[in-house]
């Protein structure tokens, strides 16, 4: 069950990057962008932690899985502060 779940929060986070990348291309406005390339890393992250759970549960995924989640939060923060219209 906790496979399902972990999918589907993977699943989630794709699908915000697809609809903000999309309105990103249709209105051109910078933080849309941010977020969906936050989200991008989100879905990683999510999808990491599928992997670190159920795939190879004898290898630690953690540091890796942390870095990319502050790596995807520090990519929407350059966007809300320095990258504003």
């Amino acid at each position: 069950m906790a496979g399902a779940i972990y999918l589907l929060c993977a699943l989630t986070a794709l699908l915000c990057a697809w609809l903000l990348l999309k309105a990103y291309c249709r209105s051109r406005y910078k933080l849309l962008l941010w977020g969906g390339l936050c989200f991008i890393g989100l879905t990683l992250n999510n999808a990491l932690v599928f992997a670190d759970k159920l795939l190879v549960p004898h290898f630690d995924l953690l540091i890796v899985r942390l870095l990319v989640a502050f790596a995807s939060v520090l990519v929407f923060l350059y966007g809300l502060i320095w990258d504003s219209e």
